[in-house]
């Protein structure tokens, strides 16, 4: 049964503006997330958006928003075929937890100025 679903839109620029800013990539990514999108090469301020538009749309699917979570404890990571997934640690795992969710799906998707995630949680 689906008890959350949210959606998130973030635009590139404003990931560029936050990797000028020093410290705040890694307030709001996990470690792995970032190695991950450095990785992407001259993808990577477009990885991190669309990482940090997961994290907005899990928000959104708690019904809280990311109010008493840590950024950090929502990671973004890829299978190994590729697929979007999102990791739960912590803060954000406690908060899945409390609403009774079971699964977590992600989609995401971008283009050179935008990036969109959906979150379904199921329990």
């Amino acid at each position: 049964m689906i008890i959350g679903l949210g959606i998130d839109f973030v635009n590139v620029n404003r990931m560029k503006h936050w990797s000028d800013v020093d410290g705040i990539i890694k307030r709001y990514f996990h470690e792995n997330e970032i190695e991950a999108a450095k990785s992407r090469g001259s993808s990577y301020i477009l990885s991190l958006a669309a990482r940090f538009a997961a994290k907005e749309a899990f928000g959104k699917a708690l019904g809280t928003g990311l109010k008493g979570l840590k950024l950090t404890d929502i990671e973004v990571k890829n299978n190994h075929n590729g697929k979007p997934e999102i990791i739960l640690h912590e803060t954000a795992l406690d908060a899945f937890m409390d609403i009774g969710g079971k699964w977590v799906h992600l989609s995401l998707s971008h283009e050179e100025e935008a990036a969109v995630a959906v979150v379904i949680i199921e329990g």
